[in-house]
């Protein structure tokens, strides 16, 4: 029988099953991304001893891959807000986290992130994760520079501006270009190994083992074609990821992911995390929600193009983080979609050069026409927003006036946004129900002793799609990965 089929995340081990320990810590991390090294080194400074299971040949995890932004404000704002001129205050960080978190925002979590977002930047820097300290203003889906500062969710756009004063919260290692995650990365793996967590790549844990009074005491792992039995004297957690590539998972849970065709992940997001928690009776949350972007621009000048459905309605503020209006497409009816734009905004989408033009006209009536919609339902749209816009109004969709202009050079065109014709990012955000302190709680919200779960394979801060803010994923993972480390790390043996 071969030890997948012996040993399943979906199915935890009785100690009694055990027939001895190979090894064993304190404190036992699956997973050695965002939030598993930082639950390591604060499970370390705390005096606890580690053991690190990173299934991949090198730490990192999806995170590596990310473009290094963390989001962080409030208490009057970081020392580079500051500098900057942004007053960002606790209560307006916490009023926008709130509403991100969408109709599932956990208050608690927020107080703790919104008080502490500060201190933990100061943190990352006290590690020596560089930060230039430079401000990039504009919309960007990420800094095309090494600049750390800039606008990078919804902080500007309605109904959040309404709520909450806006400032920029996305703080970016300095990094020339994407790829800043792997910058943050080898600092916090190095910090990790260099205060003593015993690292074991190429390790994968097969199933939690459960001892008296369903307490978790440790892990099945295969490391090395051997399978190994590690007890945690105090506790494991969780830090595997979330579960974008299990195709079974999306298809039960979050089928609507199925239409991005681009999984933003290392590859082993595979789920076995909130499988292992499932199996020692975990609840789980919001495990239908999921990130997902199209990137329609840059260039800018597309934010100042609007988007129509098959029925030549508008249906969202385009100055919206580029996730919310993603899920907005991707509902349309029929997935049909297209951003109109005249010959003055016109311009090729950089990160996606090859979509199709749908139609172009001398007059909105032609690419109507050419899209085949409804007679006259295009035109009026465009009309009526060209009218509101030259008076610097959207009454229906609150665009910001900064984004609004006129659509009345021609030519016209229509860039398709229908289903097929782009290429959407997705990753997943529900994951297991847990405290901040990282304890992971079952149906009835009682903690089970010894599991402690962050970053993805926890419902953290990001529980909501149209939320979404870039750096609010490596802001929760690192945050209440350390948080995690600290409680298992003070958990009684």
């Amino acid at each position: 029988m071969s030890e997948e089929v012996r040993y399943s995340p979906g199915r935890a081990v009785s100690e009694a099953q055990v027939p001895g320990w190979d090894d064993e810590a304190d404190v036992v991390v699956v997973g050695f991304g965002a939030a598993g090294a930082c639950a390591a080194i604060e499970a370390r400074n705390a005096g606890a001893d580690v053991i690190v299971l990173e299934v991949a040949g090198a730490g990192g995890g999806s995170a590596a891959l990310s473009g290094g932004e963390v989001y962080v404000g409030g208490n009057g704002g970081t020392d580079v807000q500051r500098e900057h001129g942004f007053s960002d205050s606790t209560d307006d960080l916490r009023r926008y986290l709130m509403m991100s978190g969408g109709p599932a925002a956990d208050a608690e979590r927020v107080d703790v992130y919104a008080e502490n977002a500060v201190q933990h930047f100061n943190w990352l820097r006290s590690l020596g994760v560089p930060f230039k300290g430079t401000y990039l203003p504009g919309k960007w889906i990420e800094p095309p520079t090494d600049d750390t500062l800039l606008w990078s969710g919804n902080e500007k756009a309605w109904p959040w501006s309404a709520e909450a004063q806006p400032a920029p919260r996305g703080h970016t290692v300095q990094f020339t270009g994407w790829g800043g995650g792997q910058v943050l990365m080898k600092v916090l793996c190095d910090q990790a190994v260099a205060l003593g967590a015993q690292l074991h790549c190429n390790s994968r844990a097969l199933a939690l083992v459960i001892g008296e009074h369903r307490r978790v005491v440790g892990v099945v792992a295969r490391q090395d074609g051997q399978i190994r039995y590690l007890r945690a004297r105090r506790g494991v957690i969780l830090c595997a990821g979330g579960f974008i590539c299990n195709a079974d998972m999306v298809r039960r849970f979050v089928p609507s992911a199925l239409d991005c065709q681009l999984p933003v992940t290392g590859g082993n997001d595979d789920g076995s995390g909130i499988r292992m928690g499932i199996s020692v009776g975990a609840a789980t949350l919001n495990m239908q929600e999921f990130f997902a972007t199209l990137p329609f621009f840059p260039p800018a000048s597309l934010v100042k193009g609007i988007f129509v459905n098959g029925h030549g309605q508008r249906f969202v503020n385009e100055d919206s983080y580029h996730g919310r209006v993603a899920h907005a497409v991707l509902r349309q009816p029929q997935g049909r979609a297209w951003l109109l734009v005249d010959n003055e905004i016109f311009g090729r989408p950089i990160l996606q050069e090859d979509l199709e033009i749908a139609a172009v006209g001398e007059s909105w009536e032609e690419v109507e026409q050419e899209l085949g919609l409804p007679a006259g339902a295009l035109v009026h749209a465009v009309e009526e927003f060209n009218r509101y816009a030259a008076a610097g109004e959207d009454p229906h969709f609150h665009k910001s006036e900064e984004w609004l202009r006129p659509l009345t050079e021609p030519p016209f065109a229509a860039l398709s946004y229908c289903k097929g014709d782009f290429q959407a990012h997705a990753f997943t955000l529900g994951g297991l129900a847990t405290k901040p302190t990282g304890e992971v709680l079952d149906a009835d919200g009682e903690a089970i002793t010894g599991l402690y779960a962050a970053g993805r394979t926890a419902c953290g801060l990001p529980r909501w799609g149209e939320g979404y803010s870039s750096g609010l994923s490596l802001g929760d993972s690192t945050f209440f990965g350390r948080m995690a480390g600290r409680s298992a790390a003070a958990l009684s043996s």
